[in-house]
């Protein structure tokens, strides 16, 4: 299996980026990983509805273009379907035995995801209705895929 984190904002902290590199190290046992960073645009301080829209607009034509059409797309979005590890770790099974190669988590910028992006998404996932950083979503993101595959396995992981 392909999994492939399309993620919008760099990572400047060093500790994000050594559990980035851990979690990646730990997940090449499991599946081929690749993180695919775009840039995000910057937000003026006091921006209209409307600037939001054209700034989360930019952001997703980039996700959009580096979305390919074989991947299964999983927008992480405060709306979408909340999964326990257990569920999330079958969704991921569940494809692959349906003969999905590729799949694509998508974590947008500071202001969300633009609704093409959404459009284009074949399931949204919330990991809570709350709101999380990007960068420490993307650590979040890689432990529960870790999480996933030792529970597929049947290996032991601390509860």
């Amino acid at each position: 299996m392909k999994i492939t984190c399309v993620v919008v904002g760099k990572i400047k902290e060093k500790y994000f980026t050594d559990a980035i590199k851990e979690y990646s190290k730990r997940l090449s046992r499991y599946c081929k990983l690749e993180i695919v960073e775009l840039a995000d645009e910057k937000t003026p301080d006091g921006a209209s509805e409307a600037e939001e829209q054209a700034i989360r607009e930019k952001e997703g034509e980039r996700i959009l273009k580096t979305l390919k059409d074989d991947a299964y797309v999983i927008a992480l979005a405060i709306e979408g379907k909340m999964l326990d590890s257990v569920e999330l770790s079958k969704k991921i099974e569940s494809l692959g035995i349906s003969g999905t190669s590729h799949i694509a988590f998508v974590i947008g910028g500071s202001l969300g995801l633009a609704p093409a992006v959404m459009k284009r998404a074949d399931y949204a996932l919330s990991f809570s209705r709350m709101t999380f950083p990007h960068q420490l979503m993307r650590v979040v993101l890689l432990e529960q895929l870790y999480r996933s595959y030792r529970i597929m396995k049947n290996e032991p992981y601390h509860k």
